[in-house]
């Protein structure tokens, strides 16, 4: 597809401010809603909409198409995305938005060191230098909570859910990887949110969405809303620009949470906690982005 730069760069752009807001949606959902009910919700209202605009475009996958490594890939697809979001709405239970969006860009970096293990691929220079540099920035973002983890209270227990969503991400990322050769990514995400929905109905207490005031209901239409918007988004950017450049958008999502975190208590002091950060912190949340951000582009600056 021909290379469009500016649609690339506002689709990217999308699909970082829905990432960046889910968070601060999904855990207003979560203080009423049990975890498992609100991410059968999540994985429904986005099945059914991606339904309806695949059926509109005649896309929809065919059956006949699937041989049987399509199914295992689709099986381990479902289990891993499903797993990440159950972790990922019960992180949110005990930590803040703006914690867990800093902590998002580990699955890229987990994804890049299978790459490596797994397809061969080179890791390189600006890839380590990245590491080492978002290291240094979880460092200096938790120098408040060091006594927390060493407790293992309630937040570091939300910060070790939210590392192993990342960590069983990847098993959802390999499968789509994979499958990509026969399907589109639409396509895969289609059938991976039916079974997700699926995997999560003998669970799932649906009459509970009752218990939802107006706010809380409209966050939760709009977390399943996201999803589509996000994934369908993130998916048309790489097909109309550069991977890194996409890449380099999506780094800059903890600053985009920062900033909607703290609109959000503007706005509705009511339903949303003040962000409670000191500058080191800051600091920390800054590097964590740059180093995110050199991984992505620093190839441009280091000459091989």
């Amino acid at each position: 597809m021909k290379q469009q730069p500016l649609i690339g760069f506002l689709l990217g752009l999308t699909a970082a401010f829905m990432w960046s807001s889910l968070p601060i949606f999904v855990q207003q959902v979560v203080k009423v809603m049990d975890v498992e009910t609100s991410v059968w919700y999540r994985f429904a209202l986005a099945a059914v909409g991606l339904l309806i605009l695949l059926g509109i475009g005649g896309k929809i996958p065919r059956l006949h198409k699937f041989s049987r490594r399509d199914v295992l890939l689709l099986t381990l697809g479902i289990a891993g995305l499903a797993v990440n979001f159950f972790l990922y709405n019960l992180a949110l239970k005990y930590i803040p938005p703006t914690t867990s969006q800093v902590l998002s860009p580990l699955s890229s970096f987990i994804m890049l060191i299978v790459g490596v293990l797994l397809f061969k691929e080179k890791m390189g220079l600006h890839q380590k230098i990245g590491l080492a540099v978002l290291s240094f920035g979880l460092i200096l973002f938790f120098n408040e909570r060091f006594d927390d983890f060493l407790q293992l209270n309630v937040y570091s227990k939300g910060v070790i859910l939210m590392v192993s969503s990342s960590f069983v991400w990847v098993i959802y990322a390999i499968s789509q990887k994979l499958l990509l050769a026969k399907f589109s990514s639409q396509q895969i995400l289609l059938m991976i949110y039916i079974g997700c929905a699926l995997v999560f109905t003998p669970i799932a207490d649906i009459p509970q969405i009752s218990a939802l005031d107006g706010f809380q209901l409209v966050c939760l239409l709009l977390s399943g809303v996201n999803t589509i918007i996000a994934y369908g988004c993130y998916a048309e950017a790489l097909n109309r620009w550069d991977i890194s450049k996409v890449s380099a958008i999506l780094t800059q999502i903890p600053v985009f949470t920062l900033i909607f975190s703290h609109l959000a208590v503007m706005i509705s002091p009511t339903y949303f906690s003040p962000v409670e950060l000191n500058w080191i912190s800051y600091c920390g949340a800054i590097f964590v982005v740059s180093g995110a951000l050199f991984s992505a582009l620093g190839h441009k600056f280091i000459k091989k």
